[in-house]
């Protein structure tokens, strides 16, 4: 416990002739503002480790080592894609071939995590599509057979003799 509150405890040392609350807060404020700056220091020093997962451009995906590889869809439902692909740490860029029609470029660190993100999507598509019909669409194909004309009965029997 003692250590615990041993790293916890900060000392902050002030010279000031009358010890106020506004001394204090401009000494509080002042040690905020400097470890910010060591933190956005930090982090300004190492921008080649951050590396971003998911949508990038196929230039950079071309500057990166391994092989890249390439996929052909007809779905317009990448969105869901991304989510998967930055859970798996898979870098992929997308583009339009023709009406509906896409070709994905993508890599991963390692083709195991390729595959699970790929499969996990298509899970998602496949319940996705089994999921029951919406009320809204329900109605509107009701909507529908009520405005189409009621077929006249009569007509139908003197046909058919």
């Amino acid at each position: 416990m003692q250590e615990e509150v041993e790293n916890r405890t900060l000392t902050l040392t002030v010279n000031a002739t009358k010890f106020t609350g506004r001394v204090l807060k401009a000494a509080i404020s002042k040690y905020l503002a400097h470890r910010k700056n060591k933190k956005l220091q930090k982090s300004r020093d190492r921008p080649d480790e951050v590396k971003s997962y998911g949508r990038v451009s196929k230039e950079e995906l071309e500057k990166q080592f391994g092989d890249m590889k390439q996929i052909d869809l007809s779905d317009k439902g990448l969105a869901s894609f991304d989510r998967v692909a930055r859970e798996y740490k898979v870098q992929y860029a997308v583009y339009k071939t023709a009406k509906g029609q896409y070709q994905i470029f993508f890599k991963a660190p390692n083709e195991a995590s390729m595959n699970a993100a790929f499969q996990k999507y298509s899970r998602n598509r496949l319940k996705k599509e089994q999921r029951r019909e919406s009320v809204l669409g329900k109605l509107r194909k009701f909507k529908e057979l009520v405005k189409a004309p009621a077929l006249n009965r009569e007509k139908r029997r003197e046909k058919e003799r």
